[in-house]
């Protein structure tokens, strides 16, 4: 059966508003939450981007709702040794809680201390690398690694989660990624309901559930969601490899610019037709996912809540 929760945008709330949303969704049945990790937001418009290891860490006193990140990078702005130790603390933090979403990450957030971009092909070899490293750290022993692209010395977390925590999830848009995502992940994030790719991740001997996430705006004035969604949200509708390779929010804006809200309004369940809203979702629950992540765009917030609480989740069973 496929769980329901909702995702916490940091690139669009402020800390605040991230930790009430934590608390509607609970309230409103959503049974996990999933976060979002950036150093920029794709545009203005959205407008924040607080570090999400501080985020999480003030989800735990007042959710006891599970947390997947959705996706943090450990391979270019944070070394895997303090990706770990961030990890493991906010894991101890959840009571065992913690879900870690990793992916190879986009030049918007990894670019920012000066360090060259990858192609694609190094940063999928650097996060298996990483992946590596952070599990060796979770153990609590003292690891010492000299890799291909990582050294860590004498390294130990002191404060580390129990054995075998945290799981590692494995973000892939592609079947090549799903089928290298196969070797060493414990699980697939991907947010579109592919079941060829999801196939591809099993083929190619891929355990774990499936993990995805999808954006709504509800309001009871459909065009007003419309032009929400448009203003907040056009990056959704880039194609191909630019999300990994524009490097600031003011190249999304210009890219973005062939965005019509003609595009949004086919591509994003908007407005409070809840026949609209279940059809979405239950595309995900067909293709095979075990979670889905919800996240409502823009500042009705409540009322979406209320919405899902009542007319949403109770069909979704």
């Amino acid at each position: 059966m496929t769980a329901f929760g909702y995702f916490l945008s940091c690139e669009e709330f402020t800390p605040a508003q991230l930790v009430d949303q934590a608390r509607w969704a609970e309230r409103a049945g959503f049974t996990r939450l999933a976060i979002s990790d950036h150093y920029h937001p794709w545009n203005d418009e959205q407008g924040n981007s607080p570090f999400v290891w501080g985020v999480i860490g003030a989800l735990s006193q007042v959710s006891a709702l599970p947390v997947t990140t959705l996706v943090t990078c450990p391979t270019v702005r944070l070394h895997p040794a303090v990706t770990a130790q961030a990890a493991a603390t906010a894991d101890v933090q959840l009571s065992g809680g913690l879900r870690l979403g990793v992916g190879t990450g986009e030049a918007l957030n990894e670019h920012v201390l000066g360090d060259r971009w990858p192609p694609f092909e190094q940063r999928a070899e650097m996060l298996e690398e990483a992946v590596a490293v952070m599990r060796e750290l979770f153990t609590g022993t003292q690891v010492s690694h000299r890799g291909a692209h990582y050294t860590v010395e004498n390294a130990r977390l002191y404060t580390a989660p129990e054995a075998g925590r945290p799981p590692v999830y494995v973000s892939a848009f592609g079947a090549k990624a799903a089928e290298r995502a196969a070797g060493f992940a414990d699980g697939l994030v991907t947010m579109s309901p592919d079941t060829d790719l999801i196939g591809r991740y099993r083929a190619a001997g891929g355990r774990g559930p499936v993990l995805g996430g999808v954006k709504v705006c509800w309001s009871t004035d459909r065009a007003r969601a419309v032009k929400t969604a448009h203003r907040l949200w056009p990056s959704e509708l880039l194609p191909g490899e630019l999300a990994q390779v524009l490097p600031t929010p003011a190249h999304f804006e210009q890219a973005t610019e062939l965005v019509t809200e003609e595009l949004i309004e086919q591509a994003v369940t908007c407005g409070d037709d809840p026949a609209e809203h279940l059809e979405r979702l239950r595309g995900y629950q067909r293709a095979g996912f075990d979670e889905v992540y919800v996240g409502q765009i823009g500042d009705e917030q409540e009322g979406f809540f209320e919405f899902y609480r009542e007319r949403i989740l109770p069909h979704l069973g």
